[in-house]
C-alpha cells in the first residue's frame, strides 16, 4: 500500500517551448507547496509575457492525495480547452506543490477545440517529461522520553534508520528528540516499546 503522505514535487523551475502551426507554446512548471506561491508565479511568468495571446495555467497546492488547493484558468481560449487540460495532465502524474504556466503566442492559424486540447496537454506534457523531481516526506516530530538505561538501545535503534536525533535532554529521564517520516511512526514506535520493554513514553507533534 503506498503512502499518501508521500508524493513527488518540483525539484526546479522548467521551461519547454514548442511551435504548433506557427503557434509559439511555452511551458513553464515550478514549486508551489501553497495557494499564495502558486500566485506569484503565475503573476511574475505573466509579467515576462505581458505581449502574450494567452497566459494559461493550472496549479496543484499541496498533496495530490487530498486536501490540496487546486485552481486553473483559460485566460481567454475556448472555454475547457487550456486550463482543465493542463491541470488533467498534472493529476494524472500525481505531482503535489505545482504550478504550471502554459503561453501561447498566437502564430495566425486556429487551432481548433480538439487542437488546442491537444496543444495545452502535449506542451505541459513535455515539460513534465524534462523536470527533475524530489520526493516530499511528512515529517512528525518525535519525543522518547526513557530511562538511562534505555538510551543506547534507543540510539541504535534510531542510527540504524538513518534517524538523526535533534536533540537530548537529561534530567530524572532522558527526551529523546528527533524527526521522523509518518510512514515509519507506527512500526518504529512499537520497535522502541519493544526494546524498553514498554517503559518507554513516546509523543508525536
Amino acid at each position: 500500500m503506498s503512502d499518501k503522505s508521500s508524493y513527488p514535487v518540483p525539484a526546479e523551475t522548467k521551461t519547454f517551448e514548442q511551435e504548433i502551426k506557427k503557434s509559439r507554446f511555452i511551458a513553464t512548471v515550478g514549486h508551489a507547496p501553497d495557494k499564495e506561491s502558486a500566485i506569484r508565479f503565475i503573476e511574475e511568468i505573466s509579467a515576462k509575457h505581458t505581449g502574450a495571446s494567452h497566459n494559461t495555467y493550472a496549479f496543484i497546492a499541496g498533496n495530490p492525495n487530498g486536501g490540496a488547493e487546486v485552481g486553473f484558468n483559460d485566460d481567454g481560449e475556448i472555454g475547457g480547452t487550456a486550463g482543465k487540460p493542463i491541470l488533467s495532465v498534472l493529476q494524472m502524474r500525481g505531482i503535489g506543490e505545482v504550478v504550471a504556466m502554459v503561453t501561447r503566442y498566437f502564430g495566425g492559424t486556429r487551432l481548433g477545440t480538439g487542437g488546442l486540447v491537444r496543444a495545452y496537454s502535449g506542451t505541459i506534457t513535455m515539460a513534465l517529461d524534462e523536470l527533475t523531481l524530489k520526493e516530499h516526506v511528512h515529517l512528525l516530530e518525535m519525543k522518547i522520553v526513557t530511562g538511562y538505561e534505555h538510551e543506547n538501545s534507543i540510539r541504535l535503534i534510531l542510527d540504524k534508520r538513518g534517524i538523526t536525533i535533534k536533540d537530548a535532554l537529561y534530567s530524572e529521564e532522558v527526551i529523546i528528540t528527533a524527526d521522523i517520516a509518518e510512514s515509519i511512526s507506527s512500526e518504529l514506535k512499537s520497535e522502541i516499546m519493544d526494546s524498553t520493554r514498554g517503559q518507554a513514553k513516546i509523543l508525536f507533534s
